[in-house]
């Protein structure tokens, strides 16, 4: 059996499960921190580049994206992983003045938009790029006690306004239930059933994007000042929506 064939295999397994997919991440780490080296024409400090969390993103996006038809399976990663990092790139020169941390919310390419206020001083800025990576670190570690992880959290994101606006409903409602946010946190399990009833929202549509809510109460119930800082657009919503 070819070495591609294997890999097409392994590709194909982690498009269903999600422990196959971050395992086949993990496993082609080298060439996703290769790819972003020959990207950004130097070699790659792990620390200080944000690229290659995004470079991350956009391999477990080639596998959700690949078939046996686009051909071999890396040169089709490392394709989006190219296309993803200049869409990067394009979005850093709108924003200048601001770093950019990114994590998953959705597979059409949206994140937390971690956007860090420049700062002349390089010891400051180091120190402000730490933070936020270290409230990152920790939050992973929060979701893994909850059975999520940051690539559930991409594939549970709303994709459209009303079903954001209703996620957005519902976590309002949870945030201001203390008796309800005590059980999650001792039971790790989202009470559904309750949150259709009070806030009128489908059940179906509360589990389709389960894992996505589980995610923003746990970073709106364990600090993470940096991150929810940049969330209040998702949870108050913009003019249009």
């Amino acid at each position: 059996m070819s070495e591609e064939h294997v890999l097409v295999g392994q590709v194909y397994e982690a498009k269903e499960d999600m422990t196959a997919a971050d395992r086949l991440i993990g496993s082609y780490l080298p060439f996703i921190k290769s790819e972003t080296a020959k990207y950004l024409k130097r070699p790659l400090i792990e620390e200080n580049d944000d690229e290659l969390s995004i470079a991350m993103i956009a391999f477990h996006e080639a596998i959700r994206g690949y078939t046996k038809g686009r051909g071999a399976f890396l040169p089709f990663a490392s394709m989006l992983i190219r296309s993803r990092l200049t869409d990067h790139t394009r979005r850093e020169k709108r924003h200048s003045g601001h770093l950019s941390l990114e994590l998953p919310l959705g597979e059409d390419g949206d994140t937390l938009g971690m956007r860090l206020p420049a700062q002349e001083d390089v010891q400051e800025t180091c120190v402000s790029r730490n933070a936020a990576r270290s409230e990152i670190e920790e939050l992973a570690g929060q979701l893994a006690r909850f059975g999520v992880s940051f690539t559930d959290v991409a594939e549970n994101c709303p994709r459209q306004k009303r079903t954001l606006r209703a996620c957005r409903k519902v976590m309002e409602y949870a945030k201001g239930d203390t008796e309800l946010l005590e059980e999650f946190l001792r039971t790790g399990r989202l009470p559904v059933a309750r949150l259709s009833r009070e806030c009128r929202v489908e059940k179906k549509t509360l589990e389709r994007h389960r894992r996505y809510l589980v995610a923003l109460l746990v970073i709106c119930t364990n600090g993470y000042e940096i991150i929810r800082g940049h969330l209040k657009h998702v949870l108050k919503g913009g003019p249009d929506q």
